[in-house]
């Protein structure tokens, strides 16, 4: 079921390019386009920059490059893929600029301010654990937290996760590798502390 679902996906994005590629239907085919990735980006963006206000401002800025590039998109990879490396390139950049706007606040601090965010938040729901989880994702470098997400919530193989990234397969599994250890650590540390 799963591969027929990929190969229907990818006759969708075949008929939106194509779409796209006329005056005529380019803005419905690119609403298709929005409609079909929005959700799927979206989560991908929250669990990056935390903050929802933070999320849609990202994600509209995903979509308006996607906009402006789709009708470069060469088709070497897949629709999404290509929309992934927009959607984590951006989330990297719209990080490392809120860093710099904050270059005063330490980066233990910036992860305590994330992690207020988390508790706060009416957007966010969960139970104490996936909390704590996310509490430790924010204490991981930023493309070692993308990286987790990309492999452990949205579930891509390192390959395709090598295409969003421009990174080496055996990176991306270092890379990993590092950061379930960093967060094992951390849960460790959250649970001794609240016993």
């Amino acid at each position: 079921m799963q591969v027929l679902e990929k190969h229907t996906d990818k006759i969708d994005d075949i008929q939106l390019l194509t779409d796209f590629g006329r005056a005529e239907s380019r803005e419905k085919a690119f609403n298709q386009l929005v409609r079909k990735y929005q959700q799927r980006v979206y989560l991908l963006v929250r669990k990056m920059v935390i903050d929802h206000d933070d999320a849609d401002d990202v994600v509209q800025e995903i979509f308006i490059k996607v906009w402006k590039n789709l009708d470069r998109f060469e088709g070497d990879s897949q629709l999404f893929t290509w929309i992934y490396r927009i959607a984590t390139n951006e989330c990297l950049r719209f990080l490392e600029r809120k860093k710099k706007k904050k270059f005063w606040i330490s980066i233990n601090n910036a992860s305590t301010e994330l992690a207020a965010k988390l508790d706060s938040s009416p957007h966010i729901s969960g139970d104490e654990v996936q909390k704590k989880l996310q509490k430790a994702l924010l204490r991981l470098p930023d493309k070692q937290r993308l990286v987790f997400n990309l492999k452990y919530f949205e579930e891509l193989k390192y390959e395709e996760m090598a295409e969003v990234t421009s990174t080496s397969v055996g990176a991306l599994k270092a890379s990993y590798h590092h950061a379930v250890k960093k967060i094992e650590e951390d849960l460790k540390t959250q649970i001794d502390e609240s016993a």
